[in-house]
């Protein structure tokens, strides 16, 4: 299995596809393999790099806290391991926050970016929600954490279709049986990054192109932090989902998916 030495830790990453790289960085709670759906697509045109961040999946769990500089310095020790340079770079959530600090602490290493539901600084009430979410991964069962988490993430549209709830049941099953969940220490060292991450002033000088995206229903990161990002950022284009939640990207992958594939084809 590919581990490498990265800042310190043992970093689980995978490659899929051919073609100009292409890191996809994933949100608070998941690992790489999350991206499966977009995987599958996008490596059709790129050489694929999914990274576990630290703190879940195959890479190391050390106590924290942890900062999104941090780990935009695990993922620039991948790149520099592969030899990459002016790669695109993909983030979702907490991902985008890693991407964000990649650019701004790395430039040499991205060539372009998709940032999705973004933020650059975080309100009381965002801090809340991530300290409540710790809170009650230390006290419930594991169908009961990913239970709050679909309802942070996913619109009453989702909730609504018979089809996709289905699955967000079967989801809260599949929980109760994972057999590498992710550790209260390292969710404590992520929440960490994404409550204290704040890069607003230092958004102007990154210069590369950047595609924005977000949901105009997303009530885990709203709207205003996604066009706070864009708008701070001087050469960014934003998309945004109408009745859409967090996980956007699962709502309206097949919109999604092609479009993100031809923007980072022209960026």
């Amino acid at each position: 299995m590919p581990f490498i030495k990265s800042n310190g830790i043992n970093l689980y990453y995978e490659e899929h596809g051919e073609g100009e790289p292409l890191l996809l960085i994933m949100g608070i709670t998941a690992p790489g393999a999350v991206w499966e759906k977009h995987l599958e697509y996008w490596k059709q045109f790129f050489r694929c790099i999914i990274v576990d961040n630290r703190g879940v999946g195959q890479s190391d769990k050390p106590a924290g806290p942890y900062t999104s500089s941090m780990m935009a310095d695990d993922c620039a020790g991948l790149l520099q391991h592969l030899g990459l340079e002016k790669v695109r770079v993909a983030g979702v959530s907490m991902g985008s926050i890693i991407a964000q600090q990649l650019a701004y602490r790395h430039p040499d290493h991205v060539k372009s970016m998709v940032l999705m539901c973004p933020w650059a600084r975080c309100d009381n009430t965002a801090k809340d929600i991530f300290r409540h979410m710790m809170d009650i991964k230390a006290r419930l069962k594991p169908d009961e954490f990913n239970r709050y988490i679909q309802l942070l993430i996913y619109s009453k549209a989702s909730f609504d279709n018979e089809e996709t709830y289905k699955g967000m049941l079967e989801d809260r099953l599949k929980a109760n049986n994972d057999t590498n969940p992710q550790p209260l220490i390292g969710l404590e060292g992520q929440a960490a990054a994404c409550m204290e991450h704040y890069i607003l002033e230092q958004l102007k000088e990154i210069k590369q192109p950047v595609l924005v995206l977000g949901g105009e229903a997303d009530k885990f990161t709203p709207l205003w932090m996604t066009k706070e990002v864009a708008e701070n950022l001087p050469n960014s284009d934003l998309h945004t989902y109408s009745k859409s939640g967090h996980a956007f990207h699962w709502e309206n992958i097949d919109d999604f998916n092609p479009r993100v594939k031809q923007w980072l084809l022209t960026h």
